[in-house]
């Protein structure tokens, strides 16, 4: 574990997301979960994405949506660049190769006044 995978637990309550070095780390109602922090479609930072209603990590960018269990883009994307809106096609080409290219995974742990990510 690197000393930047970690980010102060109090910044991490429960449905929001936050930076830990190279992870995207949540509370996921009160489940803390790690996950790479570059969305698979324009590399947006998922450290600055969202949780949905089902616990999916939702894109910042064209709102693309992440289980954080398995890293699988469940749904999305909605948009290209700077246009933000259905793209038929594209949309189906993207989630193909994500497929393949899922988020990475790691475990985070509540460790005092902590969140970390374990290696």
């Amino acid at each position: 574990m690197s000393e930047t995978d970690r980010i102060p637990a109090d910044r991490l309550p429960p449905g929001t997301v936050g930076r830990a070095g190279r992870w995207a780390v949540g509370n996921r109602d009160g489940e803390y979960f790690a996950v790479s922090r570059r969305c698979r479609h324009q590399l947006a930072d998922l450290s600055e994405g969202s949780l949905d209603e089902d616990g999916c990590l939702v894109c910042p960018w064209h709102q693309s949506r992440f289980d954080v269990r398995t890293g699988e883009m469940v749904e999305g994307p909605r948009g290209f660049l700077g246009y933000h809106g259905p793209t038929p096609g594209y949309t189906q080409f993207v989630r193909g190769y994500a497929k393949v290219l899922r988020l990475r995974v790691k475990r985070a742990l509540r460790r005092g006044d902590d969140v970390v990510v374990e290696d």
